[in-house]
């Protein structure tokens, strides 16, 4: 049924765009003769235009990974409470973002900083097409502005990472060595009444491989403090790691078949991807050089026009 609704939308699609096409051809053949006006022709053209970019926007989605949810890790750089409270301002950028899209975002694990701000987070998100446009997040994040943490008042840079692994559900089969895998359980920390404070609900997994990617053997670690329900905690914390582990023979394939160098290097893992400069009012792009000026928005959630930025230029990669 989902495989029928997903050809099915792509029909919708196509159907919904030659309307509108042969609409407009018609309308031009009217403007001719003077039937309607220039306003009605721009009109009919600005329609055909956006269920065009629409329909070219999802063929940019067309991976078996695009369809799936996300799982987005943000991690505070160097750079102590102004770097911890940027990590904070993102992760309320992305659940605000999950808003906007109706999409329902949980979050598994968290770690306060020190003064302000958080240290890490990881957060569940489930939604159809999620990972296809939160992929193009992955990456470090470049905050300017002047510091409220700073008594000088100067300006200061923060850096924060950003990963986004697709969230597998059953119809992905990952496996797992049983043997490789074991489990810690502790007391979860913060409010959330008394069970989570005394009951050892929170359960932190340790899964030793082989790295597809690098060949090498690593390990993996994943805390899940979801629920005060231990069982359930470890349900997720496995589902979590199968995301993990599909993501890494994603990229070793992604690896195997890279054929534009250039634009490789440009999206790869760690590169800084985006800076958000407050006091100029700039958040600007630097894989599409896409900016714009309404920094709030930005914060807001408001980051669909570099999303589809970044899917317009590599997403047919």
């Amino acid at each position: 049924m989902k495989k029928v609704r997903g050809i099915k939308q792509w029909i919708e699609g196509y159907n919904k765009v030659k309307a509108l096409v042969d609409e407009l051809a018609l309308s031009f053949d009217f403007y001719k003769e003077e039937a309607i006006s220039e306003e009605e022709l721009d009109l009919s053209f600005s329609k055909a235009k956006e269920a065009v970019e629409e329909l070219e926007m999802k063929n940019m989605l067309r991976k078996e990974e695009d369809a799936l949810g996300a799982v987005l890790k943000i991690v505070a750089g160097a750079g102590g409470t102004e770097a911890q409270d940027w990590a904070q301002m993102l992760m309320r950028m992305y659940l605000r973002w999950c808003e906007r899209h109706e999409l329902s975002a949980q979050i598994t694990s968290l770690i306060d900083g020190d003064e302000a701000g958080i240290k890490t987070v990881t957060i569940k998100i489930e939604g159809d097409y999620a990972y296809g446009h939160l992929k193009s997040e992955n990456g470090v994040h470049r905050l300017v502005r002047v510091s409220p943490f700073n008594a000088q008042g100067k300006r200061m840079t923060s850096f924060t990472s950003v990963f986004v692994v697709p969230l597998v559900d059953d119809s992905i089969e990952v496996e797992i060595q049983q043997a490789n895998l074991s489990w810690d359980t502790f007391r979860s920390s913060g409010a959330g009444g008394q069970n989570v404070n005394k009951v050892e609900s929170g359960v932190r997994l340790h899964y030793k491989f082989k790295n597809p990617v690098t060949g090498l053997d690593d390990e993996i670690v994943i805390e899940n403090t979801e629920s005060r329900d231990q069982p359930k905690n470890k349900e997720n914390a496995l589902r979590l790691l199968r995301s993990q582990l599909y993501d890494l023979e994603l990229e070793k394939r992604r690896q195997e078949t890279a054929k534009i160098e250039a634009g490789k290097k440009k999206i790869e893992w760690g590169s800084q991807i985006r800076s958000y400069v407050f006091d100029d009012r700039r958040v600007k792009d630097h894989r599409t050089d896409y900016q714009t000026s309404n920094v709030q928005a930005v914060m807001d959630g408001d980051i669909d026009a570099f999303i589809k930025a970044y899917l317009m230029e590599f997403g047919g990669e």
